[in-house]
């Protein structure tokens, strides 16, 4: 029974109660059947080929309750933004004529991409069309995205969009990028020109992973030191650095 005269002791017991419920709705979720390109960006190759290939993770490595929560706060944080795009005058289409979210696939359906919308017009100045991306940010990772700019602060991002410009042939106007300060609800915006360069190396990284995750070749990893930061909050360090190389 609850004691409610202990307060810690009823967040707790309620948070794990809710933890247990996303979990298991998470669990039930659906695994995707393709490399996601809002993941091409990341640091090593080798955990790509883990994602895609849904490789066991250890099991203190999945999704936590909280880390659900924050994923929900980012959609329905995006839905918000939609509603002040529309009501400040832009015209923004998020889903196609069957009502499903826009993006593309390729390489056989095995890479695909969702973006978050299409801006199609807008207040003056912002009449060309344009991709569009968002995302919610704390405080410490938003005033970082502010003071570099979103290439430096935030390239798993950049090459998100840069696949986007590319494969949806939306690459003559920069996209906009637009981040929420989930503390402050301040918002960042900026206009993001296409680099095709990026885009490049974003889709052969995409086909490499790809084909080698199904040729069985393991691919190298991006450090050479288990205790690097990323290493320590990868899924799969265990397996990974319990191999030879």
């Amino acid at each position: 029974m609850l004691d409610f005269n202990e307060t810690a002791s009823i967040s707790g017991q309620i948070e794990a109660l809710m933890d247990a419920a996303l979990q298991a709705e998470n669990a039930q979720q659906t695994k995707r059947t393709y490399l996601g390109a809002s993941r091409l960006g990341a640091s090593c190759e080798r955990q790509l080929q883990y994602e895609f290939a849904h490789a066991p993770m250890a099991s203190d490595k999945g999704f936590s309750g909280r880390i659900l929560r924050v994923f929900e706060r980012g959609h329905r944080t995006e839905d918000m933004v939609i509603r002040w795009l529309r009501m400040a005058g832009f015209i923004l289409k998020t889903e196609n004529a069957d009502g499903r979210q826009m993006g593309f696939s390729v390489a056989g359906g095995r890479l695909r991409g969702h973006v978050d919308g299409v801006l199609l017009g807008g207040p003056e100045g912002f009449s060309d069309p344009a991709i569009w991306e968002n995302k919610c940010l704390n405080s410490k990772s938003w005033k970082d995205l502010v003071k570099n700019k979103l290439a430096v602060s935030k390239p798993v991002y950049a090459a998100q969009l840069a696949l986007y410009q590319s494969y949806l042939t939306l690459y003559e106007h920069p996209a906009l990028f637009t981040a929420v300060n989930a503390d402050t609800m301040e918002i960042y915006a900026e206009l993001v020109p296409f680099d095709a360069a990026l885009a490049q190396r974003m889709s052969d990284r995409g086909a490499r992973v790809i084909k080698a995750t199904e040729a069985g070749d393991l691919l190298p990893r991006a450090f050479v030191d288990s205790g690097n930061y990323e290493c320590k909050f990868c899924s799969w360090s265990d397996r990974c650095w319990g191999m030879q190389a």
